[in-house]
């Protein structure tokens, strides 16, 4: 691998470690695991933290349309698209209470393009998020 294959984007958030926002293999491109954060900032759309960092409240809604657009942002960058996704895994922190809603605005966002999907409930992610998304598309 040489430093070409790397892809990052100027327009979504930094990563929170020593990774890419994405890395070309061939004609395929690996997003790593992309949340709800906003550039420049630590604050996450949605969430309310307590005086610990601990997650008083979360609304998933909002969570969805910023990973989304996080997802698009660093697809674009890397001269990819929305309609070149093929395999999405969505990691989820509160699978009862958050799959509906998630699936619901997913639906939305993949009418056209439905790629391959898995859906898991992990304990914790490395941020006070409730959902992250790992992709795969075509570039």
């Amino acid at each position: 691998m040489t430093a070409e294959n790397i892809k990052n984007s100027s327009k979504a958030p930094e990563p929170v470690g020593a990774y890419p926002h994405a890395r070309q293999v061939g004609n395929l491109l690996f997003l790593s695991g992309v949340g709800p954060r906003q550039r420049g900032s630590s604050k996450i759309p949605g969430v309310e933290l307590g005086p610990q960092g601990n997650i008083i409240r979360y609304d998933i809604e909002a969570q969805c349309h910023a990973v989304f657009s996080n997802v698009r942002m660093i697809l674009e960058d890397a001269g990819s698209g929305w309609d070149k996704l093929v395999d999405i895994t969505v990691f989820l922190t509160n699978m009862k209470a958050d799959f509906a809603t998630f699936n619901r605005i997913y639906a939305e966002y993949f009418k056209d393009n439905q790629p391959c999907r898995t859906t898991v409930e992990v304990n914790a992610l490395p941020t006070p998020i409730a959902i992250e998304l790992k992709c795969v598309a075509t570039i």
